[in-house]
């Protein structure tokens, strides 16, 4: 049986998805390999989660993080 979360994680399958766990709903990604990244850019979490345009990586927003709206 399998469990159903509340924001479950897509499964591709085309391979791994590295999954950043992330504590504001904008997080930037650069590819992370230095100088074989990508260009910087900034994302926009508007639910939960986002994938990077350039990498596919998926930023996932923590559950537990503080609304900025909220400051």
């Amino acid at each position: 049986m399998q469990v159903q979360t509340q924001y479950p994680t897509p499964t591709p399958h085309l391979g791994h998805v590295e999954t950043v766990i992330v504590q504001s709903r904008a997080p930037a990604c650069d590819g992370g390999a230095g100088a074989l990244g990508h260009p910087r850019v900034w994302l926009r979490i508007a639910a939960h989660q986002t994938f990077c345009p350039y990498c596919s990586r998926l930023f996932v927003l923590n559950p537990d993080a503080v609304d900025e709206a909220a400051h």
